[in-house]
């Protein structure tokens, strides 16, 4: 399986956010109690408003899916996401991957 690390840029609707990030978080943690998911998290509070997510799956069409299906995307708070194949080489974590 590869690596996908994938970004979110949020919208500025901060109330739906709010309001959605239960459930989008229970979503997420579903996806790493089946090991789709291995991590995730919002960038630091002096960054654009976003997050990094890594995943592994079979290819990026699968981890499209994955994204569309994340209830931040179905409320329309995700004002972009980004795909990318990644290639982890060096450091501690390479080891869970």
């Amino acid at each position: 399986m590869a690596v996908f690390a994938v970004t979110y840029r949020y919208t500025d609707d901060t109330a739906t956010r709010d309001a959605v990030r239960s459930e989008h978080r229970d979503y997420l943690r579903g996806l790493a109690d089946q090991g789709s998911l291995l991590l995730s998290g919002p960038f630091g509070p002096e960054e654009e408003a976003g997050a990094l997510l890594l995943f592994r799956g079979p290819d990026k069409a699968h981890v499209q899916e994955l994204i569309d299906k994340d209830p931040f995307t179905a409320s329309g708070v995700i004002a972009s996401s980004a795909v990318v194949l990644w290639d982890p080489v060096i450091g501690p974590l390479l080891t869970h991957l």
